[in-house]
């Protein structure tokens, strides 16, 4: 009795004794010092990580370029292994081929596109001069009035006031330059790719066992997946960039455009961007054609849009076969999300990372909403 007593009494006591919810507010208002030098020494290690990051964004940019270089390169290995070829073989061959190529590409290209722009340059103001007697450019003046003649007017004096020249001259130095840099950058993801590919394998096996034990077989297949569609979908988006580059060659041959070549690797570098590479080079090749003439530049738009038709409802379902699905709103979205976050880079790896997130989402999250009641 006097046990059940003594606890009924400590009960009530526990009970009856108010519970202190107030302790960290009390304590900054007690200390507000202490409190006060606490929260600025965050706000200062806050301040000091994000100007890290920042300070880090090329060398970040540097290995985002060269982790998904080394998933997109790691299908090709994957099938020289497949061949009886050990990985580090495979590797040396496909860096070789890949080496030669870019020499091959460099020494084919830049001669012939620095004629080019040179040839440009010097040929704008008969361009220009050529399309005032053009057809097409009565017609303009005929319909749209005085703004389109004004417009040509300024154009023409832009290219010949030797001003501009020399101010185009520093942009081209300063182009120059960063051309430079941009080799050398080159050559780090180049580098870091290799270091990223010839380590792939023991990656992709580390990264399950930061899970539990019992999760990491699902952890390991996922992993799988993610960098199989990521590889897949890189290597479709240089096949389809190149048959754009080849159809823009032979038309702009056959139909006797200018700048061939040069209009070549824009629409290879262009149509690297997803969703919208196509259209937009669609559109700077049938305004850079509206010089040669009206005719060839409603044929190669035509011809341009069929080949763009075939592209999306034959070539792409075929190339893009290995790499995951997903919703053309979806692309969109990832695009105009990453671009705004990372520029080309951004634009480039959005429905890479976006198939990841729809991946993880199938694979995790909606299995554990399924499994609750």
């Amino acid at each position: 009795m006097t046990g059940s007593k003594t606890t009924t009494h400590g009960a009530d006591a526990s009970a009856t004794q108010p519970v202190d919810t107030g302790r960290p507010v009390w304590a900054a208002i007690t200390h507000p010092v202490g409190t006060g030098f606490l929260l600025t020494i965050g706000g200062l290690l806050a301040y000091a990580l994000g100007t890290t990051i920042t300070q880090l964004s090329t060398i970040l940019v540097y290995v985002a370029f060269a982790m998904f270089g080394a998933l997109g390169l790691d299908p090709l290995v994957g099938w020289l292994e497949r061949r009886r070829l050990t990985r580090t073989w495979s590797i040396v061959v496909v860096y070789t081929v890949f080496a030669l190529a870019i020499v091959a590409i460099v020494m084919l290209i830049v001669p012939t596109l620095i004629q080019q722009i040179t040839k440009l340059v010097s040929d704008a103001p008969h361009l220009i001069a050529s399309f005032q007697h053009s057809a097409m450019y009565g017609w303009l003046v005929q319909h749209f009035g005085d703004p389109v003649h004004t417009l040509i007017t300024d154009l023409q004096s832009f290219v010949t006031d030797p001003t501009h020249l020399a101010t185009a001259g520093k942009g081209l130095l300063k182009a120059g330059t960063t051309i430079a840099t941009t080799i050398s950058g080159l050559v780090i993801v180049l580098v870091l790719s290799l270091y990223f590919l010839a380590a792939l394998p023991r990656i992709k096996a580390g990264l399950p066992r930061f899970a539990p034990a019992r999760h990491r077989p699902a952890v390991a297949k996922l992993t799988q997946q993610i960098t199989d569609s990521i590889g897949g979908y890189l290597i479709g988006m240089v096949v389809l960039a190149f048959c754009n580059s080849v159809i823009a060659l032979a038309l702009h041959l056959v139909l006797g455009l200018p700048f061939p070549l040069l209009m070549a690797v824009v629409a290879f570098c262009i149509t690297l961007i997803p969703l919208v590479g196509s259209v937009l080079y669609w559109g700077l090749a049938t305004v850079t054609a509206l010089f040669t003439g009206w005719l060839p530049a409603v044929i190669f738009a035509v011809v341009y849009l069929i080949y763009m038709q075939f592209e999306a409802y034959v070539l792409t379902p075929r190339v893009m076969n290995r790499a995951v699905s997903v919703p053309g709103s979806l692309v969109v979205i990832g695009a105009l999300v990453g671009g705004t976050l990372l520029g080309l880079l951004g634009a480039l790896i959005a429905i890479p990372v976006t198939a990841s997130i729809l991946l993880i989402i199938k694979a995790v999250f909606l299995p554990r909403q399924d499994r609750k009641t």
